[in-house]
């Protein structure tokens, strides 16, 4: 069917595929509820409902439940307590495809899909009854939704494993993170010249902006944009302080995505250190901050965590360093000091970067959703 009106629900503030969704059918007037809740602490305590009509706001609401996440996520079935009633929900965490169903099942939608953003083991520890029940909403999801969207083969095929599901649940589509190619400003040709290393993300151990910091250390002539905030933000900054780093700059969070594509653009080399380590959930994951810097044509550095790490080692220019923080240092100093290498490295990065652009891949799945706004 085609599809007026749509329900976006999801958790967190930074850019992903649900606010690439949300942009991507504001942009063509469809009538649309964005239903954002907390993800991280750092969210704060406030539930924002935003609904668009014919390409603008025309109205926002912001509800405060006076507990953060985790805790928070209780509430989130509860915000708001009638839900909307739409053509197509679009759940991006099983407690927001849930909710859909109830409201599939109380006529307030016609079709609901479950787009999972990541696949985490043991999700809140093993065994443990947090992970339990999110298992059972997850599987049920999976069972019950009109269909489902992956981020990536290896996250879909988890998915499958951990829950047995049959071969009549909800058919899975993978659709990778993209970019707005058509907008995101790129490095110039010369950028190695600037000799910025960037990096974008959620400040937490398991991104190693730790190592990082380290390497930066060992190098000279090198300054860091460090762009994202998190419970690790206030430690970073001390730990910069105490190495003596006057050449890392902390953005905090940064609300418009245009302004981090912007610091993207003026930088010369990407980083994406992430702790290699079995239980990170960034092996089953597609991050977005990779699609990010290749759609800016930035040489990227990264460990072999990403299941696309060697897809990118082999077609957009990437290198693949070891977890450690001499290792990073070098690659950095190679990546800036060969003109001619670092000009070969942005032109794959770019060409890579094309075959990911929101335009086509949201369109191409709605179609086939047969969810496409009319």
């Amino acid at each position: 069917m085609q599809a007026e009106s749509f329900a976006v629900v999801a958790n967190g503030f930074a850019e992903g595929p649900a606010q690439a969704l949300r942009d991507y059918l504001v942009e063509r007037e469809a009538s649309v509820v964005m239903v954002s809740h907390p993800l991280t602490r750092e969210d704060g305590t406030h539930h924002v409902i935003t609904r668009y009509e014919r390409g603008a706001v025309v109205g926002e609401r912001r509800v405060r439940v006076p507990v953060r996440p985790p805790l928070s996520y209780l509430a989130d079935p509860l915000v708001p307590v009638l839900p909307p009633r739409i053509d197509a929900w679009f759940g991006f965490n099983p407690l927001a495809c849930a909710r859909g169903l109830v409201a599939r099942r109380l006529r307030r939608a016609r079709s609901v899909v479950l787009w999972s953003v990541d696949f985490v083991p043991d999700r809140f520890g093993p065994r443990t009854p947090a992970t339990r029940l999110y298992d059972r909403i997850d599987r049920l999801c999976c069972l019950r939704a009109d269909a489902r969207i992956e981020l990536s083969d290896s996250a879909r095929d988890a998915r499958i494993r951990r829950h047995a599901l049959p071969p009549d649940s909800a058919p899975a589509h993978v659709v990778p993170m993209g970019a707005w190619l058509g907008r995101v400003p790129t490095t110039a040709s010369d950028g190695f010249r600037q000799r910025r290393v960037v990096f974008l993300g959620h400040l937490v151990e398991r991104q190693g902006v730790d190592t990082l910091l380290d390497a930066l250390a060992l190098l000279e002539d090198v300054s860091v944009d460090i762009v994202g905030t998190g419970p690790l933000e206030a430690q970073l900054r001390d730990r910069a302080r105490s190495l003596g780093l006057a050449n890392v700059r902390f953005h905090g969070f940064v609300p418009d995505h245009r302004d981090v594509e912007h610091v993207l653009a003026e930088s010369s080399l990407a980083v994406a250190p992430y702790r290699v380590r079995d239980e990170t959930f960034t092996r089953y994951a597609d991050p977005g901050k990779l699609k990010a810097y290749v759609a800016a044509g930035l040489p990227v550095v990264l460990t072999d965590v990403p299941p696309n790490a060697r897809e990118l080692e082999r077609e957009a220019g990437a290198e693949i360093v070891p977890d450690d923080a001499a290792a990073l240092a070098d690659a950095i100093w190679r990546g800036l000091a060969a003109p001619g290498r670092w000009r070969e490295r942005r032109a794959a990065a770019l060409t890579y970067a094309q075959r990911f652009d929101w335009e086509r891949l949201l369109g191409d799945a709605l179609a086939k959703l047969r969810l496409s706004p009319r």
